[in-house]
């Protein structure tokens, strides 16, 4: 993974130089922007293979930032975000933010969550032929191998990360996940106690995917357990190209 490229966007240049210093001792190349408008030329210009948003920017807001991005871009977006931005993160993250990392933060985690999304983009990129599949329910069809989703034989336009959760639950229908381990299941690394990505990530989904997302045919939630797969009338077919 040495010599991918990180964007870090944030309007603090004494975040800003400690984040680049860390990655940079990861062998990461490292470019930087303090506003909302470089960083979508940066973006532009540099194609980095992720991004680190602030959330808070002047003028236009890392919000912003992502939803501009996502209309040519699925490079992974983790915010960085106070605390009491809860509502900002929640909206983030339904606008295509992949996940996030709280202020303060140590350096180790940082680091982690950022090898964890490079390496499932890469592996994303680089899938094998026996994944090259389409998996097809009753009204539901997700095809892996190019990453789209029919629902009631129309497409739905799903985020990167909404996809990947609704694949891997797809593929091992009802099973019943954890939080913890279906977070780290599609995001690579460990929740460390905050799942906050993943229930907002399910509430999205739920949102295109199901008729009534109040009453959810397809991810179920069981209560004190987590999340499974519904498929009590079974996979109509798992096509293999």
């Amino acid at each position: 993974m040495n010599g991918c490229k990180i964007l870090v966007v944030d309007d603090e240049p004494e975040m800003t130089e400690l984040i680049s210093l860390y990655l940079q001792r990861e062998g990461y190349h490292v470019h930087t922007a303090d506003n909302g408008s470089d960083a979508l030329a940066m973006a532009s210009a540099v194609r980095p293979d992720l991004i680190l948003l602030d959330i808070l920017l002047k003028g236009i807001d890392g919000i912003e930032v992502c939803q501009q991005l996502r209309r040519y871009s699925d490079v992974p977006i983790l915010f960085l975000s106070c605390k009491s931005d809860d509502t900002d993160i929640i909206h983030g993250l339904s606008v295509g933010g992949d996940d996030y990392i709280t202020k303060p933060f140590s350096p180790s985690q940082l680091v982690a969550r950022v090898k964890a999304h490079l390496r499932r983009s890469a592996r994303l990129s680089g899938m094998q032929p026996d994944e090259e599949e389409t998996i097809r329910f009753d009204g539901l069809v997700i095809d892996l191998a190019g990453r789209t989703v029919e629902v009631n034989g129309k497409p739905v336009a799903l985020s990167a990360k909404e996809f990947d959760l609704l694949a891997f639950l797809a593929k091992t229908p009802n099973r019943v996940f954890e939080l913890d381990l279906l977070y780290q299941e599609v995001w690579g690394t460990d929740s460390m106690g905050d799942t906050r990505t993943l229930m907002v990530h399910i509430s999205n989904l739920r949102k295109k995917i199901e008729n009534n997302p109040a009453n959810p045919k397809w991810i179920v939630n069981v209560r004190g357990v987590g999340y499974k797969f519904n498929a009590k009338e079974g996979i109509a077919s798992h096509v293999h190209r």
